[in-house]
């Protein structure tokens, strides 16, 4: 078996590589072999320099996350980025594709860095809840500055090599097909330099204030979130010291975090996203259908935010509406939304009128006939859907897979207007579709195994994270909603106020409470629209117009810019209603407020879970993280009902009245939990 680290001769320069696929994740046979080729390098007197360079696609892109949580295997990341640094013959580093992480690290610790311009450096640690443990908080300031050091290490996202080589990161740029004879020639060309430039050696240089404006600048993005707090903290504690004393921090600082209930959310989100794309019962080499073209019909908000994700992903589009001027005006808002990409610079010119040029819309169905995946996406009738799956299956080819994008309603029902009810399954897109990541894959009672198999595939190709439900009321994400909406109102009812409901929500994590996200969908959105008919809240808001931010009033009044504010008329009409409903008046507490809004939303998770719409706890876990926003320190619904406790969710909802899932009354009464 070949060993994961190779070394090899070129003149006095000793080339040392790694080919661990697929990501060359710094695992202990990789440190180990590091370690190794360090030390013969500095044992072998005819040897000047040495050069770390990676096969595959990419350079070390971070540590091997499967070793969380196992005792370390020596050596261990910090111990090997400072046996690189204390060489006493020059270390460079050849980067392509991505130094993430611990890649970024060892980078740092090597003398001189050389890249191709496509390549991208960053400590991405932030997004698992941890900071970067192997001297990253501490080099990078002395390389490339506190506030680049800040940026990468408090964000997480990945900078191209140019800006990395503005900072200071990266010393040299390569050509993009010779980057190993580049790096040789330039180690060859340092080898007799001294001293040697030493990242921990280097004094570090902070403006005043820069770590107070970040701060502020940033504190929106970082609301809620331990790590990027510590890691700002680190830096700032730290610059001043000496390097031995700030690694001290920097791992006292790792240790707190690893140990957190946030990391270990974030730990199992990062795992429960890959486990998502795995059915239970579909085999892994199950041949997919070939998606060539893509229907859309509808071409409103929905329509036009699907096809956009196939469009961008290159794959062509057929979209197909009743009316020119709806069509006309869907492939203009695609337009303008690719064009407002293209001025914010996210995409160039050229990739807009590709994109575009993919574009084939129509008013006939007849057009979809070559399409190999066909998705409806007119608004929730079922009529109406059946009517155009009726139509398809007529139209259609044999072989394409026939998809609804439905929030609600029964696939089965659909299917069963067809005469091929294999093909047919739901794709349940989260509004903006070209925005939001998740889509919930619906596996109708008949839908075939190369169907599924196919659509996580497609939902691959088009960057979203796709999770499996079964066929009920909701799927997974909106059956979970309705309890909670439920609840909200009820507390209304009993002496809550709507802002009290939503600021609970928001400090709890959630980008917005139950009203504000009504007010932001629109309130009128399910209303029977007579304004003569009002039996509940919503319909005497819709009533009076209070439509939401749409028309600056609904739960909330809002102004030009959209700023809500407390409505005294919401105010009226709710205590108009309470007097009519004789529900009883009480003090709500913001703890009542999570127990009956959030306990019962864990609940329908374990009954969804108890039926098999869901095939796993951590599968719901994803879809609220990525479809409703639920705060990815928190770890999903299940993974928050895990470390509150099971008895505790049991008890506040036994208090409240409410009939507990079987499962999760087991759980509780076992000790268990539902992830791990």
């Amino acid at each position: 078996m070949m060993s994961v680290i190779t070394t090899q001769r070129q003149g006095d320069i000793l080339v040392i590589t790694s080919n661990n696929p697929p990501v060359n994740a710094l695992g202990a046979a990789v440190r180990q072999g590091l370690a190794a080729a360090i030390e013969e390098l500095n044992g072998d007197d005819s040897l000047k320099a040495a050069v770390i360079r990676c096969e595959g696609r990419t350079f070390f892109a971070g540590a091997d996350i499967t070793e969380f949580g196992k005792p370390m295997q020596e050596p261990g990341l910090p111990t090997l980025v400072d046996q690189i640094e204390a060489s006493e013959k020059p270390v460079v580093a050849a980067v392509h594709g991505t130094a993430l992480g611990g890649g970024c690290e060892v980078a740092l610790a090597c003398h001189y860095r050389i890249a191709v311009p496509s390549a991208k450096f960053g400590l991405p640690e932030v997004k698992l809840g941890i900071l970067p443990g192997a001297g990253g908080t501490q080099r990078l300031p002395r390389v490339a500055g506190v506030k680049f050091a800040l940026e990468l290490a408090a964000k997480g996202d990945p900078v191209p090599a140019k800006v990395a080589q503005a900072a200071g990161l990266v010393d040299r740029l390569a050509d993009e097909d010779s980057l190993t004879p580049d790096a040789v020639a330039y180690a060859s060309e340092i080898a007799a330099a001294r001293p040697l430039p030493r990242a921990s050696e280097k004094p570090v240089q902070v403006e005043d204030g820069v770590f107070d404006a970040f701060r502020k600048e940033n504190a929106r993005r970082m609301r809620g979130f331990d790590a990027p707090a510590e890691i700002i903290d680190v830096i700032e504690q730290t610059v001043s010291l000496p390097y031995a004393e700030g690694v001290q921090r920097e791992r006292a600082g790792f240790m707190k975090l690893i140990m957190g209930t946030q990391s270990a959310a974030m730990r199992h989100i990062f795992f429960a996203e890959r486990k998502a794309a795995k059915i239970d019962d579909v085999p892994e080499d199950t041949k997919l259908r070939d998606i060539k073209r893509v229907g859309v019909i509808g071409a409103g908000t929905m329509g036009g935010g699907i096809s956009m994700n196939f469009l961008s992903a290159g794959i062509p589009v057929t979209i197909v509406e009743m009316q020119q001027e709806a069509l006309d005006r869907g492939t203009g808002t695609i337009r303008k939304n690719y064009e407002a990409s293209a001025a914010k610079g996210r995409l160039k010119p050229e990739q807009v009128e590709g994109a575009m040029g993919l574009l084939k819309p129509t008013l006939s169905l007849d057009d979809l006939a070559d399409c190999d995946l066909i998705i409806e996406a007119v608004y929730e009738n079922m009529d109406v859907k059946k009517d155009i799956f009726g139509k398809l299956d007529k139209i259609a080819k044999q072989g394409a897979i026939l998809a609804s994008n439905t929030s609600y309603l029964n696939i089965d029902e659909i299917a069963a207007s067809t005469s091929r009810p294999q093909d047919v399954l739901g794709l349940h897109f989260f509004s903006p579709a070209n925005v939001m990541k998740l889509l919930e894959i619906v596996r109708g009672a008949k839908t075939a195994h190369d169907v599924l198999a196919t659509a996580m595939d497609v939902a691959k190709r088009i960057k979203k994270v796709a999770v499996v439900a079964g066929v009920c009321h909701g799927f997974i994400g909106n059956r979970m909603l309705m309890p909670r909406q439920v609840e909200a109102n009820k507390l209304l009812m009993e002496g809550a106020t709507p802002q009290q409901i939503d600021k609970v929500h928001v400090e709890f994590g959630m980008p917005m409470g139950p009203f504000q996200m009504a007010d932001l969908a629109g309130v009128d959105i399910g209303w029977h629209r007579d304004p003569t008919r009002i039996e509940s809240i919503r319909d005497a808001l819709a009533a009076e117009n209070r439509w939401g931010q749409k028309t600056k009033a609904g739960f909330y009044d809002y102004d030009d810019k959209r700023t809500p504010s407390p409505s005294p008329r919401v105010a009226e009409i709710i205590e108009e209603f309470r007097k009519k409903s004789g529900a009883q008046q009480h003090e709500v507490t913001d703890q009542e407020i999570v127990e009956r809004t959030l306990y019962p939303m864990v609940n329908e998770g374990a009954l969804i879970l108890e039926e098999g719409m869901a095939q796993r706890a951590s599968d719901i876990d994803v879809v609220w993280i990525y479809g409703y926003g639920w705060p990815v320190y928190r770890g999903g619904p299940m993974f928050w009902a895990d470390t509150v406790g099971l008895k505790t969710i049991v008890e506040g909802l036994e208090k409240h009245g409410f009939t507990v899932a079987k499962l999760l009354k087991d759980k509780a009464a076992s000790g268990g939990r539902f992830n791990g």
